[in-house]
Order: structure tokens, then sequence, then C-alpha cells
């Protein structure tokens, strides 16, 4: 069934616009909440409980409060968190053994945009059937449950300092920080004040930036998605390492001194090869998106690989179907399930910094076996429907690229799944071979698809 609120990471928009409204967020709070009443209680005598936390945005504030009225009406208790770190409220809906965690947050956007996302009792995404359940419960009539059966709501003033302390668990007890000084981009996000205390109790000299939030400059020029101020700030501070985190802290971008980046595939080897050094592992996920560099050294190492779909929820989903702990996108989206339910830029920094205290090697050392291919993406703006697929010119270009590589490179043409862009992705032994291979597959399409 098709869904027609949430997408593959919740609900999410442009604030102020359907469906980010406050209207509709009390009917979503409403909706999820009758829902958890009837999943959880039958009779709706017992009120479940459910956690809300945000990151730094301005309309956090807004929506955070439609939220819980809707919640509220439906005789759901309510706990709230105030700014954190989207995968503190995975953690703490399970360790407080609540109902469920929702976090207002659109991730890496811009502060106008929001969204809502669900934990499960579990600290996992939402299964498909309580997704559909919700949704169907949105577009009924909102009324309100018997004044005695009404949720109450209180915030907890602990949250950050049970997260950190969390944290400050997946990192190897005989070891420590002492002597490395790091500087970190918080993305004027939700990490702000969890991030830079944890790697600082830890013993690591701390220079943080980004750590300013205003309701309106979060992700502005900064955090993983903007890596130059934390490159510069680096540089200026004469530091061992950067870390940035994206405005919701689930996405993690490492530099090393030199002010070299290593994106996710490359920390996902880290993480992988350093666990390779203390028992076998079977296997990680990684995405359409993964450069080819890594399957082929996964593979080199025994290690097996598959691909699933862009998004951290189906690099999830195929981990727990293949029964497998690690997995991640170039992007920065890290899964450790030997360390948490979710993907955790905080925690997934604590796997790399561990790595290289155990092997006494800097990030470079740590890479150096993987030779990322060169990838060129490139967008096309094509009319909503195109068949790509049936486009007889885009096959025959796409049969002479995937000749030309031969074998050393690799080709993947999707659509995208929020605009009417068809992306183009070629990786190759060369950036000048991935950059004329990707425009050529684009030009067959430029000139006929309109």
């Amino acid at each position: 069934m098709t869904r027609k609120y949430f997408g593959t990471d919740g609900v999410r928009g442009r604030v102020g616009e359907a469906p980010i409204t406050p209207d509709f967020v009390m009917r979503l709070g409403y909706a999820a909440g009758r829902v958890l009443v009837a999943d959880e209680t039958g009779d709706g005598q017992d009120h479940p409980t459910v956690l809300i936390g945000k990151d730094t945005r301005i309309s956090g504030y807004m929506l955070e409060a439609a939220l819980e009225a809707g919640f509220t009406a439906a005789g759901v208790t309510v706990l709230l968190t105030g700014p954190i770190p989207t995968p503190a409220i995975a953690y703490l809906t399970r360790a407080l053994r609540l109902s469920a965690g929702v976090v207002l947050s659109a991730s890496h956007n811009a502060y106008a945009d929001n969204g809502i996302k669900f934990f499960s009792a579990r600290g996992t995404k939402l299964d498909d059937a309580l997704e559909l359940a919700i949704e169907a419960a949105i577009d009924k009539p909102m009324t309100c449950v018997e004044p005695h059966r009404l949720g109450r709501a209180r915030r907890i003033e602990d949250a950050a300092g049970r997260y950190i302390e969390f944290c400050k668990s997946s990192f190897p007890s005989e070891l420590d920080l002492r002597g490395l000084r790091i500087v970190v981009d918080c993305a004027n996000g939700a990490a702000y004040h969890t991030l830079p205390p944890v790697l600082h109790e830890l013993g690591a000299e701390i220079i943080p930036i980004g750590v300013s939030p205003d309701g309106f400059n979060i992700n502005d020029g900064c955090g993983a998605t903007a890596p130059q101020a934390l490159q510069q700030a680096v540089a200026e501070h004469n530091a061992d390492l950067g870390i940035a985190v994206d405005g919701d802290a689930d996405r993690l971008l490492m530099i090393d001194g030199s002010g070299r980046i290593y994106n996710g595939d490359e920390l996902l080897y880290v993480i992988v090869t350093d666990r390779m050094r203390r028992s076998s592992v079977a296997g990680a996920v990684g995405t359409q998106m993964s450069n080819l560099a890594l399957e082929q050294e996964f593979g080199r190492l025994g290690v097996g690989f598959a691909r699933a779909k862009v998004g951290d929820r189906y690099v999830l989903e195929m981990m727990q179907e293949r029964g497998w702990l690690y997995g991640g996108e170039g992007s920065g989206h890290l899964l450790c399930l030997d360390c948490h339910s979710t993907g955790d830029g905080t925690i997934s920094a604590l796997q790399v910094l561990a790595a290289m205290r155990r092997s006494g090697k800097e990030l470079a050392a740590l890479c150096a076996p993987l030779k990322l291919y060169p990838q060129k993406l490139v967008n096309v703006v094509v009319p909503r429907g195109f068949d790509w697929i049936r486009h007889e010119a885009l096959a025959r270009a796409r049969r002479e690229v995937e000749a030309e590589l031969a074998g050393n490179g690799r080709v993947l043409v999707r659509p995208s799944g929020t605009e009417p862009l068809l992306r183009f992705m070629v990786e190759a032994r060369s950036a000048e071979l991935a950059s004329k291979c990707a425009n050529r597959l684009a030009d067959a399409v430029r000139g006929t698809a309109g």
C-alpha cells in the first residue's frame, strides 16, 4: 500500500506548507496516539508514554506544542527532552521502556524545513503496518478522550546526561582520548550540548564550533554537509582531527590534520576492519551509491557486501534481514548494531577513534588499502513520469559507457524520489573518465526527454 504522508524517514517538508503545519501535526499526534493506545492497551484504560525530542529549529517550539496536544488528547502521556540528537531519542525510548519516541527534525536541511520521525519501543523505525495504521487514522475526525483519560506532559531534565553516558559506554573502557586535539562541529544543531562533553570526558582537548544555535543557523555553512568550516578550524588550531555531525547528529564526517575529508564509505571500512582484528565479520551493507572500491576491498578481505536502496532505513532493513551488524552510506549515516539500534554520529565517531587508538595509526594509514574510485554525479530535469528505462538513446549510451569502463567502474541511473530529476552517477579509475561518461549519459536524455 502506498504511503500518503510518510516517506522513507518520517514526514518532512517546508514549515507552514502541508503537511508541516500545526493542525496537521496535532492530528498526526492524535492519530499516532490512538494507534498506540489500541496497540498497547486494547481497552484504553492505561496511558502509553511517548518521548518527544527536537533539534534546534525555530519551528520546533510550535510543532512540539502541536504534537503534545494531539498525543495528550488521545490519552497518551508525553515526556519532553528539548533539543537532543535523533539517536538519543531512539536510545532513551528503549532505556526508559516507553511506547514510542518522536523527533522533530529535518536532519541536514535548512531551518525552514522540519519533519516528524517515529521510533518504536525497541528504538527502531516504526514498521510498515504501524505507519499505515497511523496514516489511516489521520484523515478520521479528531475528537478527544474523556477528561479522566487525558494524557499529561512533563519535561525530563537529565535526558542529555543519560545520552552522554550511553555514548561513552560504547568506547572501550581500557582506552582514552588523552593527547588528541579535536575540532568538533555540531552544525548549530541538536548535538551542541552532547557531542563536545562526550569527547572531553574521554580525555580529548576539544575546540567546539557550530555550538551557538539561534533557531535559524542549523546546518548553515557548518556541520557534516559543509566541511569547509571544519577544515579551516582544524588548520587554525593545529588540531589532530576534525569531527562534524549534521543538524540532528545521525550523520558523521571526519577530517585529519592535513584537512583531508573521510566520507562514510571510508569510515565504515575503518570500523569493519577494526572489528575484524578482534572477531569475525560476516558482512556489511552499503547502498547503490557506495563506492565500488569498498565492495572490492571487502571482497578481498572475505567480508560479504550487499547494496540496499539509498536511505538508512533500507540499510538497516537489509542488515536485519542478513543478521549483519555494520552498514552505512557514503553521506555518513553509519550503523553499528553492536552499539546502538540506529545510526548515530557520536557513537560512529567513537568507533573510528577506538580503531585509531587500538592500532596506533592515523586515519590516512587505516584507510590506505581502500582506493576510492572517483565519482561524478549529474542531474537532469525530466518530465514527471518520464520512462527512462525504455529510453533507447540512454540505453545505447549506457552500453557504450559500460564497455568503455570494462569492469573498472560502475554506472548508476536512478530517479530522484522527491524531485523531477534523473540522476546519473559514474565511477571510474580517473575523475576525467567518470565526468566524461556521466555527461555522455546525461546528454542522451537532455536532447530527447522533453
